[in-house]
């Protein structure tokens, strides 16, 4: 059994998970870079088993179809939209998801108002001037009494808004979904769209990535908010019409972004966003933790031995 791990950048699944414990049957492989597009069918065509890192590298139909031997494929997380469920069905692939930690939606929350506060505080530019030889080159500015819009309201909005709460923010909500009564159980209020986008001084998305919310945030959206404004994405780049966003930026339509989640990742290193002054940029790190990576790989592990002895486990693509 050769089993593939892919886009381990940390060199961790070795050490979070004791992959001999498979026997000396299993063939593991760590490929610790990403595998560009068009080589990822040479690279992965030998493997019976592959373990993906949540989206980071995609198995559409044409794929899966061009990895024959593949008899397994396990995802990090519950929900990986980046495979074709369908497709592996059909090409007798049986998916399997290998939950997370606990703390994963608290360690996106941090990262979130790590980004608000440095948007606000402008730390970059400052910790930047200061490597300079400058003093205070900017005006920091006070999140109390400043409104806070959150895009989505689950167990991430819901922890994102409870912060800017507690910093004393004006707090307003709005979903597709959300009511008023899950709005105040939260302590926020729900407005529409277009009051929330037009009114925040911050607005941070927390939204789940389908085709109902693809590019919520559109250019007439981001035409509503105030030039002194920021957006905040930590969730999926999908949820933000891309062009309309650079557009905003480059011509300070908004006063910057801070951002964690790009519509091709890894990032290219020509990408026009790496050269934008009023941007915070990291490299997808909201989900990304020891407790939460630690708790993938075990898991992972666990879906390939349950699959070897005949009983899957957490199935996604059945039925």
């Amino acid at each position: 059994m050769k089993i593939a791990i892919l886009d381990d950048y940390h060199d961790v699944a070795r050490r979070y998970a004791d992959w001999t414990s498979l026997g000396g049957d299993a063939e593991v492989q760590i490929f610790n870079s990403f595998i560009p597009d068009d080589q990822v069918e040479a690279a992965l065509e030998s493997f019976d088993v592959i373990v993906a890192m949540r989206e980071r590298t995609p198995f559409p139909a044409a794929r899966v179809r061009a990895l024959p031997k593949l008899r397994l494929l396990v995802t990090t997380g519950m929900r990986n939209n980046a495979i074709d469920m369908q497709a592996c069905a059909e090409q007798g692939v049986t998916v399997s998801g290998a939950p997370g930690s606990a703390d994963a939606n608290t360690a996106t929350a941090e990262l979130a108002w790590a980004h608000i506060l440095g948007l606000f505080k402008h730390l970059p530019a400052e910790d930047a001037a200061m490597r300079r030889g400058m003093w205070q080159t900017g005006m920091p500015e006070p999140l109390a009494g400043k409104r806070l819009g959150v895009v989505g309201l689950g167990k991430l909005g819901a922890a994102v808004a409870k912060v800017g709460l507690a910093f004393g923010m004006d707090v307003v909500a709005w979903s597709p979904n959300l009511t008023d009564e899950r709005a105040q159980a939260a302590g926020v209020k729900r407005v529409d769209k277009h009051e929330l986008f037009s009114t925040s001084d911050v607005v941070s998305l927390h939204l789940i990535l389908s085709e109902r919310t693809r590019n919520v945030v559109d250019a007439a959206a981001l035409a509503a908010m105030k030039p002194t404004a920021y957006l905040v994405n930590t969730s999926r780049a999908g949820l933000v019409d891309q062009d309309a966003l650079t557009d905003a930026l480059v011509k300070f339509r908004i006063a910057g972004a801070g951002l964690d989640v790009y519509a091709e990742e890894p990032l290219s290193p020509t990408d026009n966003m790496r050269d934008l002054d009023n941007v915070i940029l990291t490299p997808h790190l909201g989900y990304v933790s020891r407790e939460n990576f630690e708790a993938f790989y075990q898991n992972c592990l666990e879906a390939v031995k349950a699959w070897a002895a005949g009983t899957p486990i957490r199935v996604l693509n059945a039925g």
